[in-house]
């Protein structure tokens, strides 16, 4: 009976005994085995794997894409973490092998050219989708990092989107289906079959790998970006109030003047301004530095080197 969906609460090894396309995914968040009767939260936190997004990544994967997260359950750097391993497990481990079951179902094959064909065609493919992975590590994912230090990366949700315009499976299907309609043999069927199931398994990995980037990271991506350009407009708003509450130079002069005794007429009469000016000067002193009194002005004029203590009639 096929699981509706997985809880924190449901066994890990339950998880692992129940469906194969699991077993990558799980392993990917570095997780090992030995989980013996503890639930799925037990095992995450051992990990330091961040549950929401082990469920949602396992869900997604489960249901074929269909079962989406809510918006929250997905940690980005968890997130970024497993397709990274993703790519490694491809590049390091799941091509390299296929090659291998490849070359030893066909090379015992008479039709030479044919077989040489298609691990060309496979060859090329392979560095495709190689330099689509180097592309992300050290374009997309780098950028990522930068935004979850709450630096600003303006389009990177955008450049996600165009990467994904084909979809990197299409190729390997196409592959697939060559070998189905075209490839004729009479070496050993069990190998060939075998690798159509390594080649079946391989292009749904990367068609699911492909929709967590559209439907999970993308998204992610995009809030982030909108959350940091909201800090930043905030941090920018509250530096410029910081800069406004500084005093100017004419606020200064007016400390000066009034810490040395003078009246508001004669500070008019230094300064070449009206007493209106001189009295609307000290009020906005008196709300920047949130201090009313001539001594409170006199020990600020002091400390910040206005004046200095042998001006001063005390």
């Amino acid at each position: 009976m096929m699981k509706e969906k997985y809880i924190k609460e449901d066994k890990m090894s339950e998880l692992l005994a129940t469906s194969e396309k699991l077993l990558q995914v799980v392993s990917r968040f570095g997780i090992h085995l030995g989980v013996g009767e503890k639930t799925i939260e037990q095992v995450c936190t051992e990990h330091k794997v961040d549950v929401r997004t082990f469920l949602a990544v396992v869900n997604f994967t489960y249901s074929a894409g269909e079962m989406k997260p809510k918006e929250g359950d997905i940690n980005l750097k968890t997130l970024c973490l497993y397709l990274q391993n993703t790519h490694i497990y491809m590049s390091k481990f799941l091509l390299p092998h296929i090659r291998r079951h490849l070359i030893d179902a066909l090379g015992a094959s008479t039709n030479n050219d044919v077989t040489f064909l298609i691990i060309k065609f496979f060859d090329e493919y392979c560095q495709e989708l190689k330099n689509h992975m180097e592309i992300e590590d050290k374009e997309i994912f780098s950028r990522i990092d930068d935004l979850l230090q709450g630096k600003k990366a303006t389009h990177l949700a955008t450049e996600i989107s165009k990467m994904h315009t084909f979809p990197i499976e299409q190729k390997l299907s196409e592959l697939k289906n060559i070998i189905i309609k075209y490839y004729s043999s009479s070496s050993d069927n069990n190998m060939i079959y075998n690798i159509l199931q390594h080649l079946f398994m391989c292009e749904y990995d990367l068609f699911i790998h492909d929709k967590l980037e559209s439907h999970l990271l993308m998204p992610e991506v995009r809030r982030m970006e909108i959350k940091n350009e909201c800090n930043n407009s905030t941090l920018h708003n509250e530096e410029e109030s910081e800069i406004s509450e500084e005093l100017t130079k004419r606020e200064q002069d007016i400390i000066v003047c009034v810490v040395k005794g003078m009246t508001n007429k004669e500070t008019a009469d230094k300064l070449f301004i009206s007493v209106n000016t001189v009295t609307t000067h000290r009020r906005n002193i008196a709300k920047k530095l949130n201090i009313h009194s001539p001594a409170g002005l006199t020990i600020y004029a002091i400390v910040n080197g206005l004046v200095d203590i042998k001006e001063i009639k005390i």
